[in-house]
């Protein structure tokens, strides 16, 4: 079934963030729980992780209020990107179809910025990632494969 979340990204305190919300809104995180940049396997093309970096979070997910889901992750600066208040949260798009997925991504990336084009990912998912003409950060995840 097709949904949307929200997703916040900090440089080095997701963990610490989502424990907060933890205590806020109650429940347990979902999946694995938290998983570290640590575990994920080496990707073709990405630089190896600083050993500072390992422990920090690679993905959390917590249900809010009417099964609304917020995600994070750390960004740290080793990736090449600067976390601001204001580009740290992203809308994060679930459709149930590649199709779907495709439709939605290339018309919320016309006139703005494509930050990762779709493609399949380790997680399984069919993933990718654009700013909006307004400026606005949207993610997409597809389960469907292919």
């Amino acid at each position: 079934m097709a949904s949307v979340s929200t997703y916040l990204n900090f440089e080095r305190e997701t963990e610490a963030a989502f424990n907060f919300y933890k205590s806020v809104f109650g429940g347990e995180f979902e999946g694995p729980g938290i998983m570290r940049m640590g575990d994920v396997p080496p990707q073709e093309g990405m630089p190896p992780l600083p050993e500072a970096d390992r422990n920090l979070v690679m993905h959390v997910e917590l249900k809010i209020l009417g099964g609304h889901v917020l995600m994070g992750t750390d960004v740290p600066e080793s990736h090449g990107i600067k976390v601001v208040k204001g580009n740290n949260v992203h809308i994060n798009l679930q459709p149930d179809t590649r199709k779907e997925t495709e439709r939605l991504f290339k018309a919320l990336s016309e006139g703005g910025q494509v930050t990762m084009e779709l493609q399949d990912m380790f997680w399984g998912d069919y993933f990718g990632s654009c700013t909006d003409k307004f400026g606005v950060h949207w993610m997409f995840n597809c389960a469907e494969k292919k």
